[in-house]
């Protein structure tokens, strides 16, 4: 079985996301020098929820490529609606598709789809858990528009808690020296427990605080995110967390000259639209490099057998579901259980989903 995925950026030695920058910021300077590397081959984008930067970014890459694409972005308008199991759909879409991008609402799901792949499946977000293709993103983005990775005061502002692009950011910035992080949110949005263990065990500093006017002149970059009200169990809890951070242009002159903002679309109200003509706003840049970055992406899972690694680590414990109702063996229950052991917990192999043994 091809085992050249990319469902978290975690799987992969940091050379190989470097590797992926620097290609990225390479085809930054000249497109269409790339273009007829992906002639003959053809995309699955697989999207279970709504989208529309990180669907039509990865078609814009394919086709960029000279490839070509196909899916679907709604999953009742495939078999899907009739019944069909996640393996099934991509054991179907093997016969059809050289590489498979994959967008869930559960937790684990594009792990899953890779364990019946044949073909490279990279993941697009799975529930609020993970979205390693807007994080390489952020790390072009990054790079190119602070020229570097390290050293960063970094505020990340909004739903820490459901925020996929949060997660998977926090845990690539980790492994680059001396990051900090201003984790700004309400008390119903905090990070999760699971994001604080590897901040402790990265030795990174970090704190947790409700304002985000009190920090914004201390930061070197600003993340900022969309209050999604897909993850709330009903429109009273969105509500009530909706218009609580803003970012306008009063709060922008607290900030220093060379801060940097990026968010990962689509925003709502959190950043009001005079802020887009401040050159420190940069989420449209952040967009456009989304192309380069999945065509720097696909070239590296289609060409390069280096980029490879294991599915799972841990043991398989059939019959016992995961906790997390959101975890994708919840609802697909034929797919083996899978946990690590750490301490006096088991992990959930799939959506990272801890509890007691």
């Amino acid at each position: 079985m091809h085992q050249n995925h990319l469902i978290d950026l975690s799987d992969w030695p940091r050379q190989n996301w470097e590797r992926i920058i620097d290609l990225a910021l390479e085809i930054e300077r000249d497109p269409s020098a790339f273009y007829g590397r992906m002639e003959g081959k053809i995309l699955a984008t697989l999207f279970y929820e709504p989208s529309t930067r990180t669907q039509n970014s990865f078609k814009s890459a394919m086709m960029r490529l000279g490839g070509q694409c196909l899916g679907f972005s709604n999953p009742q308008n495939s078999s899907v609606s009739k019944g069909e199991t996640l393996a099934d759909t991509i054991r179907i879409m093997n016969g059809y598709a050289d590489i498979i991008a994959i967008r869930h609402p559960k937790e684990g799901a594009a792990k899953a789809a890779a364990s019946y792949s044949r073909c490279p499946v990279i993941n697009a977000g799975d529930g609020g858990h993970l979205h390693p293709t807007q994080t390489l993103t952020d790390l072009v983005t990054l790079t190119r528009e602070t020229g570097r990775l390290d050293n960063l005061k970094v505020g990340i502002c909004g739903d820490l808690k459901y925020g996929r692009t949060v997660h998977s950011l926090i845990k690539a910035l980790t492994q680059f020296p001396n990051n900090e992080f201003i984790l700004i949110s309400t008390k119903e949005l905090v990070i999760p427990a699971y994001i604080k263990v590897i901040l402790n065990a990265a030795g990174c500093k970090y704190r947790e605080v409700a304002s985000l006017t009190e920090v914004i002149g201390e930061l070197d970059v600003l993340y900022m995110t969309r209050i999604q009200q897909e993850r709330f169990a009903s429109e009273q809890e969105y509500l009530e967390q909706k218009h609580v951070y803003i970012l306008d242009t009063e709060k922008m002159s607290l900030a220093r000259p060379t801060m940097k903002v990026l968010h990962p679309l689509p925003r709502v109200d959190e950043i009001t639209p005079e802020v887009d003509a401040d050159p420190r706003a940069v989420y449209f840049k952040q967009a456009q490099y989304g192309v380069y970055t999945r065509m720097a992406l696909i070239l590296n899972l289609l060409e390069d057998d280096s980029f490879g690694a294991s599915l799972f680590h841990g043991t398989p414990h059939s019959g016992e579901p995961c906790s997390n109702p959101n975890c994708i063996t919840n609802v697909e229950p034929y797919l083996k259980k899978s946990y690590t052991e750490t301490g006096d917990m088991l992990m959930c192999e799939y959506c990272e989903h801890k509890k007691l043994i």
